[in-house]
């Protein structure tokens, strides 16, 4: 990888923090899975979550990328629409060292978005129009090296073996819960901690899998930055991005007023904590990856208008 102005050595201590929190949270979650098995079907059911998570797994990961972007109504983003994003994108996977190239693809939604799905062979790249139409170039690059960054380090299965045990620890606690009455019926002594645990399980499950999204976020955020050569420019995106989520007039009206979520109910970490993180693995050299940076990145469709009414034609039209 070429040198870059981030400061490798904080990157790898923050690297090796979030890996911890990983390995523990998805011990976590497989833990609260094997225990909620156990308590309420035996060994029987230990080994049927076992097996039927493995099933699981494997289907998760021969989910083509396409059949996930279908449901966006997402299309490929061609060289001719965006030359420049694919250039970024073909750098960022040489530095990454990915085996195949990630497919770019628009997503139809004013929404400012952008995510990855598949596998390091087979991994498509979605950026919404919202995005697009907002960022300069810069920011974009930022952004895809998040996103390349999940690719590159396998986040896409982590999470989604996270999601799988979290289903199965619901699914079981819900045959528990329903059980109930039946085995109360036959005069069979029912342990108030199983009972306790059947109903805790699920909100504990989705807690851990939480974590485990903040914790994989701060990877991405940093080696993303390593990819790009430019912790600035992801953090101004984020900025950005906090900025337009917030609302210009909540700002004007209500500065600093809005309830903040508690961070464990958060998929993301808070955007000054990931902007603090950035700013801090810097260096002074800077040798980045995008060559005009300050240019706008423009839609490649026209802009939708808001719909207006219009009573002397009896309609709503756009």
């Amino acid at each position: 990888m070429p040198a870059s102005n981030v400061n490798e050595s904080a990157r790898a201590s923050h690297g090796f923090r979030n890996l911890v929190h990983t390995i523990m949270l998805v011990v976590g979650c497989g833990a609260l899975m094997g225990v909620l098995a156990y308590s309420v079907l035996g060994v029987v059911g230990l080994m049927g979550a076992g097996i039927f998570g493995a099933i699981a797994l494997m289907a998760l990961g021969r989910t083509s990328p396409q059949m996930v972007l279908k449901l966006y109504k997402a299309r490929p983003l061609t060289e001719e629409e965006a030359p420049e994003l694919h250039d970024i994108v073909r750098a960022l996977t040489k530095r990454a060292d990915l085996p195949a190239v990630p497919q770019l693809y628009y997503v139809p939604s004013q929404m400012m978005n952008a995510f990855a799905v598949g596998t390091k062979t087979n991994s498509a790249i979605g950026i919404t129009d919202g995005l697009l139409r907002t960022m300069n170039v810069r920011q974009i690059a930022g952004i895809l090296g998040h996103e390349t960054a999940h690719i590159m380090n396998g986040d896409l299965r982590v999470m989604g073996l996270a999601d799988v045990l979290n289903r199965i620890t619901s699914f079981i606690s819900s045959l528990g819960l329903m059980g109930i009455p039946l085995v109360l019926g036959i005069g069979v002594n029912f342990p108030v901690y199983t009972l306790v645990l059947m109903i805790a399980a699920p909100t504990l499950g989705s807690l851990l899998q939480l974590g485990l999204s903040r914790a994989r976020e701060y990877d991405a955020d940093l080696d993303g930055a390593s990819l790009t050569g430019d912790p600035e420019g992801l953090a101004s995106a984020l900025k950005l991005l906090e900025e337009k989520q917030r609302g210009n007039w909540e700002g004007m009206v209500l500065p600093g007023g809005r309830m903040s979520q508690p961070s464990f109910l958060r998929t993301h970490p808070k955007t000054e904590d990931r902007i603090e993180r950035l700013l801090a693995v810097r260096e002074h050299a800077n040798e980045q990856i995008v060559v005009r940076p300050d240019k706008v990145q423009t839609s490649i469709v026209p802009q939708i208008s808001r719909p207006l009414v219009r009573w002397h034609r009896m309609g709503v039209y756009f």
